[in-house]
């Protein structure tokens, strides 16, 4: 079962800055720029599978991902050429400490379902080179650093090892040229434009109308509840590509937003009818500004992602059917179904903006937007049951 301190690590990403030692926007953060890089490997696998015809094997996808992610909040402080230096000379040893670190941090994590540390390590151990997914998110990395790189470079120009940092970005993005993705981003054509549009995201903050501590934006949050909702596919058992279509189901919930812009929910409840109003909007929206962008093939299942994104559902006889959380536990988890559960990532989205309020409060940043947020949102799920899992306990953890 999810833990308290495990939930807590992940949002420490969210007050890592991002080239402190630079002029930058305010929000580059650690947490969005690891949302950025899995958008990032998601269009880079999907090309590769269809270009290449690779075997690719997406859970261990989502997993280095993850891995990659807890790695870097124990290394926050290393800038990284020294990181690099380090990783180079004393990789495993630096990665065992990591591990030593988690551990100590995050009492359970190899209590899981899946024991996470032995795992992570293994991951580690793993020759980038001879494993086609964690070359994806290698590059994923480089492209989203470099995304973050062109806006430094525009407010930084003539400043000392500028230059350098430019060439060395560079280098590692065409050491990965042989990836059918990268080469297709490098002609600056639509995928690489929805990338860029994507990549707002992280400019849009959450609660707006309420300061907060540690802020988050639109961005960051969807790769917390997509973490969420790996875990918890994990504790249910899901067949892969159940835990496939939960995780990016969850990355992709808020996308419309990066059109919208993030409607707070007292405005959707505040007239009858408004909510679907805005569904249509946004609906129209992603059909006409978003899904040009990306291959035809890919309509579909972003469809099937982001539309009633909050309800559970399979496919059977190429029919998108809508059934119960229950139901696909019971008769559905199965990959031909293509189980979706949207009531989990519901609810962890919902547990996401709970540990958001939960967070500042205890900060001693709160508001009146907050403390009701904080109230409405524990009394919703106090008692809830969720897909199998008891996420009245997960509120629990985080009760003021």
């Amino acid at each position: 079962m999810l833990r308290k301190e495990l939930l807590e690590l992940l949002f420490e990403a969210a007050s890592i800055q991002r080239w402190n030692d630079h002029i930058r926007p305010e929000h580059f953060t650690e947490l969005d720029k690891q949302a950025h890089k899995m958008v990032y490997a998601f269009v880079l696998a999907r090309i590769e599978e269809a270009d290449h015809g690779s075997d690719l094997k997406w859970q261990r996808l989502i997993e280095g991902g993850l891995f990659e992610f807890l790695h870097r909040i124990v290394l926050t402080d290393i800038k990284p050429p020294v990181y690099y230096k380090l990783m180079a000379e004393k990789g495993e040893q630096l990665n065992r400490w990591v591990l030593e670190k988690l551990e100590s941090k995050v009492p359970g994590l190899c209590d899981l379902k899946i024991d996470l540390l032995q795992m992570m390590d293994e991951y580690f151990r793993m020759s980038g080179r001879a494993n086609l997914e964690k070359r994806i998110l290698q590059a994923a990395h480089y492209l989203a650093t470099n995304w973050e790189f062109k806006i430094i470079y525009r407010l930084n120009e003539g400043l000392y090892g500028l230059e350098e940092t430019k060439a060395a970005i560079a280098n590692q993005i065409e050491e990965h040229y042989d990836l059918a993705g990268v080469q297709k981003l490098a002609l600056g054509k639509k995928t690489s434009n929805f990338l860029d549009l994507v990549g707002q995201l992280r400019f849009q903050q959450r609660w707006a109308q309420a300061p907060r501590v540690p802020k988050t934006s639109v961005m960051g949050h969807m790769l917390i509840v997509a973490m969420m909702s790996y875990f918890c596919s994990l504790e249910l058992g899901a067949c892969p590509k159940r835990v496939y279509n939960n995780y990016f189901a969850a990355l992709f919930h808020d996308l419309p937003e990066v059109l919208t812009r993030d409607i707070v929910s007292p405005v959707k409840k505040s007239v009858a009818g408004i909510e679907e109003i805005i569904k249509e909007i946004e609906h129209r929206q992603l059909e006409e500004r978003i899904f040009p962008l990306l291959p035809v093939e890919w309509h579909d299942e972003l469809r099937y992602f982001t539309e009633d994104e909050f309800a559970c559902k399979i496919i059977e006889n190429n029919q998108v059917k809508h059934v119960s959380s229950a139901e696909i536990n019971k008769n559905y988890n199965h990959d031909h179904y293509s189980p979706l559960d949207g009531e989990m990532i519901k609810a962890c989205d919902q547990l996401a903006a709970y540990i958001e309020t939960f967070l500042s409060i205890s900060h001693g940043i709160k508001s009146s937007h907050l403390e009701e947020g904080n109230r409405q949102l524990y009394e919703r799920y106090s008692n809830q049951v969720v897909a199998g899992i008891n996420f009245g306990r997960l509120f629990s953890y985080f009760k003021i």
